[in-house]
């Protein structure tokens, strides 16, 4: 007799849920797990972290060995480390969905099926907007799932996720759409899923699937005070990964407008300074120098509408994005009390600048003192006790006998200047002369929040 929480019989009638083992069996098979080697770190975090920890080296062979279990490679590059991901299969012939942030700062990408082969796979395209990206591998027919549209589905309709959580391994969560349309501040494009599917670190390219195993979302986002899940997942909804998947598939990339303007919403307080009543509008509050808007609009224009369509401050992205670059936009502004109306030149979203976080900026070897440096940022420089410098070079390495080496210098430690002449990237260094007794070069070097001036001639001090 199946018994209620409480401690009571089940009411007449009632019938044990029937689970989503069917479902699971039938769609499982499309899911993958995407397995990168990136380059986590660059040259000048890694020296920042030795200058810190003093036994960088040790600590990151653990950490590695840990993450990787008996099987990992010892003789794996030190930059290198392995990331987890998830992704689907939507086309037989190898067509594999993920996220962009899974595979960024790969060297090489590779995907596990669920029957634990493994094979190459090629980034067809990536979508830094949407954080879509396109794989393919050769690997034969593989069962394809079919991307439908969110549209179908209804706050309180059942769903599960599939992903590989933490690296464990193909893991099943299910839960309900909690709500439709969500917009969150770092992704002003997309109007996500939000579910409480339970979604962790390694499900991101997962597919969230309703009960006849449509996918309706990739899971992409959790919001969590802790790192874990709490139950706030967000999904990219299919029919916008559908467009993105067929504009990375034709050029592998996707083309996007861009006006070059920043904007706020139009507050009831603004609205009375600036004698308005368009509440919610888009007040312009600063222009790109090099964008399509200069000499067209201003700071302080509202936007009204845009080819006749109602310009409000939380449609304004969405709008622009669907712009086609290299068009001409009808635009309404109201300007010091009076609508104008002008024609302005669409231009092209860029992408987002590469994290040297994620692609490993790499140092560079200065031959004549025998060290290498690499670029800071104003992160590096505060972890490193020099936050009030305003650039500067980081010493990555040294050579035993080498110049700088013999003057004392060490990793860690970050160079500002040579002589009085600041220095803002390594080719100020990387050429120079090799110095002498009798040609001493200067350098002005900060360690542990002090700066001193060090004179290298490559020769011990006597």
């Amino acid at each position: 007799m199946l018994i209620c929480a409480t401690g009571g019989a089940a009411p007449a009638g009632f019938a044990a849920p029937a689970g989503f083992a069917a479902l699971v069996r039938k769609v499982a098979p499309s899911v993958v797990t995407v397995l990168v080697e990136e380059v986590r770190v660059s040259a000048g975090q890694r020296a920042a972290a030795r200058a810190n920890t003093g036994d960088y080296d040790a600590v990151e062979a653990v950490v590695r060995r840990l993450l990787n279990g008996s099987a990992g490679d010892p003789a794996r590059d030190a930059d290198a480390s392995a990331a987890l991901g998830s992704g689907f299969v939507i086309r037989a012939d190898g067509l594999i969905v993920t996220n962009r942030h899974v595979i960024l700062g790969a060297r090489t990408v590779r995907v596990r099926l669920s029957d634990a082969r493994e094979f190459p796979a090629e980034v067809i395209g990536a979508d830094a907007v949407t954080d879509i990206a396109l794989l393919r591998v050769n690997a034969g027919q593989l069962p394809a799932l079919r991307l439908g549209s969110s549209a179908t589905v209804s706050v309180g309709d059942s769903v599960i996720a599939i992903g590989n959580p933490f690296g464990l391994g193909q893991s099943v969560s299910a839960g309900i759409v909690s709500a439709r349309a969500r917009a969150l501040e770092d992704d002003p494009y997309i109007n996500f899923l939000q579910t409480d599917a339970a979604i962790n670190r390694g499900n991101s390219g997962g597919p969230l699937l309703t009960a006849d195993g449509t996918v309706v979302g990739v899971t992409s986002a959790i919001f969590s005070p802790s790192g874990g899940s709490v139950g706030l997942g967000f999904a990219i909804p299919a029919e916008t990964v559908a467009a993105i998947v067929g504009e990375l598939e034709a050029h592998g990339r996707v083309e996007r407008g861009y006006l070059g303007i920043s904007a706020q919403e139009l507050t009831p307080q603004l609205a009375t300074v600036f004698g308005m009543k368009f509440l919610g509008r888009a007040l312009i509050t600063a222009l790109d120098p090099q964008g399509p808007a200069v000499g067209s609009l201003t700071v302080g224009d509202v936007l009204l509408s845009i080819d006749s369509a109602p310009a409000t401050f939380k449609t304004l992205s969405k709008m622009t994005a669907r712009m086609v670059p290299d068009t001409l936009v009808a635009i309404v502004v109201m300007r010091q009390s009076t609508e104008q109306s002008l024609a302005l030149k669409v231009g092209r979203l860029r992408d987002p600048p590469a994290d040297p976080a994620l692609t490993g900026g790499q140092d560079t070897w200065v031959a004549a003192l025998g060290f290498g440096v690499a670029d800071t940022t104003a992160e590096i420089r505060k972890s490193i006790k020099a936050g009030d410098e305003v650039s500067g070079l980081i010493v990555t390495q040294l050579r035993p006998e080498g110049a700088g080496a013999v003057a004392g210098l060490r990793v860690g430690d970050l160079i500002t200047h040579v002589g009085t002449q600041q220095l803002t990237e390594a080719a100020g260094i990387a050429e120079v002369n090799a110095p002498s007794r009798g040609m001493p070069l200067l350098l002005r070097v900060v360690r542990d929040g002090t700066a001193t001036f060090v004179a290298i001639t490559g020769e011990p001090e006597p």
